[in-house]
Formats: structure tokens, sequence, C-alpha cells
């Protein structure tokens, strides 16, 4: 089968590198010159356990599923990543009441080894920590997620696969058993296919909105959720993943650590209504006033504009997280097709799970 899948990001590698394993001719169509220059190349580079999301979810099923296949894949593959585990930490009974029910949720949905310790036990395990309780989580981990892209990428290859840069999708519609797809761009001009992917992240509803006969009321909203993140001007002072409590449409200002030793602070959630990559500085101050909830020592004038990175979620400030939508054929009515909307946190742990469920679905 002739598979095209629109966004070279960790989601449409995924897929494409599956469906090529399937025996599949596949080709990536992605807008820009290289890989991973949307939502997958900003983010925490965290590997999740699977902790928040609702029982029987896509996104818990995802991620717990996605996290196991992940940690086989970088093991198997020589991808840079450590389990180095996570705290979720309460400064406050509120705070603790509510570490107890993520600790329900993640059991519920299979994540292994949870446990709740009581502040003294924290601060043995972080001397620098500072709170009455937390959930240790020690399957939570940090990934190179290039490193894994590009895996990804050339297995992709390896099968005969191919990436097609600078080459953004135009319009498509379905016509005699087959998908005709006009592209512009460096590779202009029109191909068929039998069966097409939309992988495009913050670009899936208005891609979508190009496919002729696709139902309207079939594309969702798309929300800009901005993250900015601050770098921390000194050594690490963790040696693990720190998280507060989850806020509005986040998972709070936590504590994120990279393979290279540098300790940065964020995602904050800001809303935002057009593209917008440049941090605020100015929004240190809640920074500061965050994590000194659980790290009283953060000195100041040690954080530094870092970068951001912006979800593309399906819901709005006060409204309950969306799950992924993955839409395919028994939804829309149209063969061969699956639209992704929606894939933020935890969309790159739930990667290689994620492209089983697509790949399996174009084969339906």
């Amino acid at each position: 089968m002739q598979v095209l899948v629109v966004g070279a990001g960790v989601i449409g590698l995924a897929i494409a590198r599956t469906a090529a394993l399937a025996g599949h001719d596949v080709t990536v169509a992605e807008s820009t010159g290289g890989i991973a220059n949307g939502v997958s190349s900003r983010n925490s580079e965290v590997i999740h356990g699977g902790l928040y999301y609702p029982t029987n979810s896509q996104r818990a099923r995802h991620c717990v599923r996605g996290r196991r296949m992940l940690y086989d894949f970088c093991a198997s593959h020589g991808v840079a990543h450590r389990k180095c585990g996570k705290l979720v930490v309460a400064t406050n009974d509120a705070e603790l009441a509510k570490v107890e029910t993520i600790l329900v949720q993640g059991q519920t949905n299979g994540v292994e080894g949870l446990e709740i310790i009581g502040g003294n036990a924290a601060h043995a395990m972080e001397q620098e920590l500072s709170c009455i309780g937390a959930l240790w989580s020690p399957e939570t981990g940090i990934i190179d997620s290039h490193g894994y892209m590009r895996s990804l990428w050339g297995e992709l290859e390896d099968c005969g696969g191919m990436i097609a840069f600078e080459t953004p999708v135009e319009r498509m519609s379905f016509k005699a058993s087959h998908w005709h797809v006009q592209f512009s761009g460096r590779d202009a001009g029109m191909i068929e296919f039998d069966a097409v992917v939309n992988a495009a992240g913050l670009g899936a509803q208005a891609l979508a909105r190009r496919i002729e006969g696709y139902p309207s009321d079939r594309v969702p909203r798309l929300v800009l959720a901005k993250g900015n993140y601050f770098g921390f001007a000194g050594q690490p002072v963790f040696s693990r993943l720190i998280y507060p409590t989850p806020i509005d449409g986040g998972l709070g200002v936590h504590v994120t650590l990279d393979l290279a030793g540098r300790m940065r602070f964020g995602p904050d959630v800001e809303w935002i209504n057009t593209e917008s990559y440049t941090v605020d500085p100015r929004r240190a101050d809640g920074f500061y006033e965050r994590i000194r909830t659980y790290w009283p020592g953060l000195p100041a004038g040690s954080l530094l504009p870092d970068y951001c990175g912006i979800r593309p979620k399906l819901t709005g400030p006060g409204e309950p997280a969306a799950d992924f939508m993955i839409v395919g054929p028994a939804t829309h009515g149209l063969p061969g097709l699956v639209n992704l909307f929606g894939i933020e946190s935890p969309g790159l742990t739930s990667s290689l799970s994620l492209a089983e469920e697509v790949v399996d679905c174009l084969a339906a």
C-alpha cells in the first residue's frame, strides 16, 4: 500500500516507521526543511509514567503502553535515555490529598512502582526539596528526543521510506480508489496514494479543512497553549524530576533535567491566539513564586529565558482536558484516511503505541 504521512514530527515519524516495517511504501511530506521543527522539538523530553490521565482514555492507554515500548526501543536502538524517576510533591494538606488521588489514578492506569512517601523521605532523596509528602514514580525518565526521532527516520529509510522536505500539502481528494494529493514547494505536483495520515500537529486542523468531502463538523477547534521554560544559571541541585501538583492546562512548573546535566523549569501555561516563540522575561516572577513553594533556596536572578513550545490543545481555560483524537474511516466515512488532532503531552511517550493503532486502522 502507498501511504502518505503528513508531518515529520515524532508522531509522524513513528507512524511512518511502523507502516514501513509492516511492508507499506511510505512517503512523509514535511512543510519545513527538517524533522521535528514544530511541537516535537519544544518539550520537556520526559518519558511519562502515565499517572494523570482518565481511566480508559487514549492518553492513559497509549502513555503506559507507549512508555514500555519506548524504553525497549531506546535500549535496542542505542537512544540515550535515563530512568531517573520523578517526585510529585505536596507542600500543604490540600496538595497532599490531590497527590493521593493521582496515586489511585496512576495505579488504575497500570503504572508500576508508585508509592506515597513522607516529606522526610523525599528530603532524603533530594536535599533541596521542601514538601510534606510526595508521590514517587520510578518509571518516569528523560530521553534524547532528537536522537529518538533520528533513529525513527533511519529505520524508515532502511525500510525504503522517504521524507520529502519543503513539501506542503495544498489539498487532497479521494477519487477512483486513490487519494489524489496536490503538493507545493520543492516537490510540487499531484501524486496518488492508497492511504493518508494527517500528523501535522499544529497544522492538523487546517489540513483537514483542505480535504475535499471531509465533514467540517469532524474538525475540532484548535486552542494554543504556550509553555515557557526558564534555564537555571548554576549547577543542578536535583537528580530527579520534581513536579508540583497539576494546574489548569498543564502539569505545573516542574524541574526538568536533560542528559547533558542541565536543569530547567517549566512549562507554564500561557493561552495565546497566534503562534509565538518568544519567552517574555517578565514571566520569571511567576516562576520564582511557584518554584519556591518546593525549593525555597532558589537564588534570586538565577532564572534565564530559555525556550517555549505550543501545545495543540482541543479545549481552553477552565475546560476539562480533551483526549487524543484519532479519527479514522469508521468515524468520518472516507477510506484510507486517519486524522490526528490534539496530540500534545504525553504524545512523545505515546508515539510508538499510537503508531501501531494508526497503522492497524489503515489496514482495516
